[in-house]
């Protein structure tokens, strides 16, 4: 009777052994398939030129080297004329890391960093833009009739916009933007309907119900010098 009371003791902590063995393997599945949902961070911007991006001007006889160029490993926009730079590769849920930085000793402009670009650019093309403008540098605008939107206290309508036609705006929840001529850093994050940004670390805004197609991701020339660097995306599909 001991004796297999022995036995069925141990054949007992054998199944309870089993089974957090098989509880840990699940857990390491679960973990190696949720790393695999990001891709690895791809760079979007090598420092010596403008390979992998295309230009978007109203204007076609506009000379993208003439408002774009690399200088130092820095990525320049001269701010005019209004456009875009944007990239040769669509993207549909992605998160982008771009550090900024407007010109030392010149008044800024109206930048942004565009994403989900479709459709020609009539000004400012359809698009979500995150905002670079100092002061509400982390709005993110749905251009051209874009849809996105968020907390109803932070959303407004602004139709018939002179170069961006119906815009939605979903205004930042805190700044965190640097001083004028400093380097800030910008994520992105586009995963279906949703988009978060962080600005320097800070989570600056959330939105949702954003359109869930694929398009470029982008730079915008309007109104000022601006410096980009260390721009890379990570696909989340």
């Amino acid at each position: 009777m001991r004796a297999h009371q022995i036995i069925m003791k141990r054949t007992t902590l054998n199944r309870w052994h089993l089974g957090l063995l098989a509880a840990a393997v699940l857990t390491l599945v679960s973990c190696s398939t949720s790393r695999s949902a990001a891709s690895a961070p791809k760079t979007l911007f090598n420092g010596k030129d403008l390979t992998g991006w295309k230009a978007m001007f109203d204007d076609p006889s506009v000379k993208p080297e003439s408002v774009w160029w690399v200088q130092d490993g820095i990525l320049v926009c001269k701010g005019e004329p209004l456009g875009a730079l944007v990239t040769t590769q669509n993207y549909i849920n992605y998160k982008l890391e771009v550090e900024y930085r407007w010109a030392p000793g010149k008044k800024p402009g109206n930048s942004g960093i565009f994403g989900r670009v479709n459709g020609p650019a009539r000004g400012l093309p359809r698009c979500l833009e995150t905002q670079l403008h100092p002061n509400s540098a982390g709005d993110v605008l749905g251009l051209q009739g874009m849809k996105v939107t968020g907390d109803p206290a932070r959303v407004k309508s602004i139709p018939n916009h002179a170069v961006a036609g119906d815009i939605t705006l979903v205004g930042r929840i805190v700044g965190a933007e640097r001083p004028q001529g400093e380097w800030n850093k910008v994520e992105i994050l586009a995963q279906g309907d949703r988009v978060t940004v962080w600005f320097n670390g800070t989570k600056v805004n959330e939105a949702h119900g954003a359109e869930i197609i694929p398009g470029p991701v982008g730079l915008q020339s309007e109104g000022g010098e601006i410096h980009f660097r260390n721009v890379q995306i990570t696909g989340m599909d």
